[in-house]
């Protein structure tokens, strides 16, 4: 059992594919990104195969996410220069020479300041999402204090109140992962890269494809060998961000009756219980026959019975 382990790569639960396969499968992978920040390297490591890189994932939330407030602590670097940096309440420094000196200008992030509205009128939306770090910049500078408005994600304001934004219905972001990583612990690493304050349980990922097949990624799935496998064009299929209670699977067989259209779909069930129907005659026929033949020997039986 153990050298069944070492030759093969477990992608789920009690599901392994050959490290010959998943490496052709990633000679192609990276091909089809030759000369992009996509491309996979692979390692061994006590025996284990594991690829790790960039990971595309697209967003398809149809309810909002709430976002963390503020940045994470940072220690602020003293500027460079030997002047002072004048506060509020200290006076202009004195010319000298003709020349006034210039306090040099810090940026200083204040979650606390509230968007303006209609900030985001002129925002045109990105195919691509980005990380920034906060939504709010407040420049203080010659004792002014001057708002400078920032993006969240995808150039997009949320509201600043309640923190609470939704990604555009299919924008692509992506996260570095491995194969050894499971559903759960990628979309940790998402959640943790934009700052996301829901539970991971909220969320879960599904491959889907173009026929409208949709699978459902479980939480001891391995997402990035799951990718490698399905092959690395994003036009026939592609991993999707996805609210855990308002999606289900869609098997194969149900995936290819999708595509059409409203009538063909309608004759398709028109003959669908036509058949049904015919079934049921056929079993209604078939009882209705043995029904009679155990009336009839019960009544020959109690006519023998009356002779006797």
């Amino acid at each position: 059992m153990d050298q069944i382990h070492q030759d093969h790569v477990k992608i789920g639960q009690d599901k392994y594919v050959t490290k010959k396969s998943l490496l052709s499968h990633l000679r192609t992978y990276n091909m089809y990104y030759e000369g992009q920040a996509l491309q996979l390297r692979h390692r061994e490591e006590e025996g284990e195969l594991i690829v790790e890189g960039l990971f595309n994932i697209c967003f398809g939330l149809r309810r909002p996410i709430r976002l963390q407030m503020q940045d994470d602590p940072e220690r602020i670097r003293p500027p460079s220069s030997p002047t002072s940096v004048p506060s509020d309440d200290t006076p202009d420094t004195p010319e000298k020479d003709g020349l006034k000196q210039t306090p040099p200008a810090i940026m200083v992030t204040s979650p606390l300041n509230q968007l303006d509205e209609g900030a985001s009128d002129g925002e045109g939306e990105s195919t691509h999402l980005l990380r920034t770090r906060s939504d709010v910049g407040v420049c203080r500078q010659g004792g002014r204090r001057i708002k400078r408005h920032r993006c969240s994600i995808n150039g997009h304001y949320y509201n600043h109140k309640t923190a609470v934004f939704t990604p555009a219905y299919g924008s692509v972001t992506n996260v570095r992962v491995n194969s050894s990583m499971t559903t759960s612990q990628v979309l940790r690493v998402l959640l943790k890269k934009f700052k996301i304050e829901n539970s991971p349980n909220e969320f879960t990922l599904f491959l889907i494809h173009t026929s409208g097949e949709r699978v459902h990624l479980k939480s001891t799935d391995h997402p990035l060998a799951v990718r490698i496998m399905e092959g690395p064009c994003e036009q026939v299929s592609k991993i999707v961000l996805m609210d855990a209670d308002q999606v289900e699977e869609v098997t194969h067989d149900v995936a290819q009756y999708i595509k059409f259209e409203m009538p063909v779909l309608q004759s398709f069930i028109t003959k669908l219980k036509e058949e049904e129907d015919r079934e049921v005659q056929k079993l209604k026929n078939r009882y209705q026959h043995m029904r009679c033949m155990i009336e009839r020997h019960m009544q020959t039986h109690h006519q023998t019975t009356t002779c006797v």
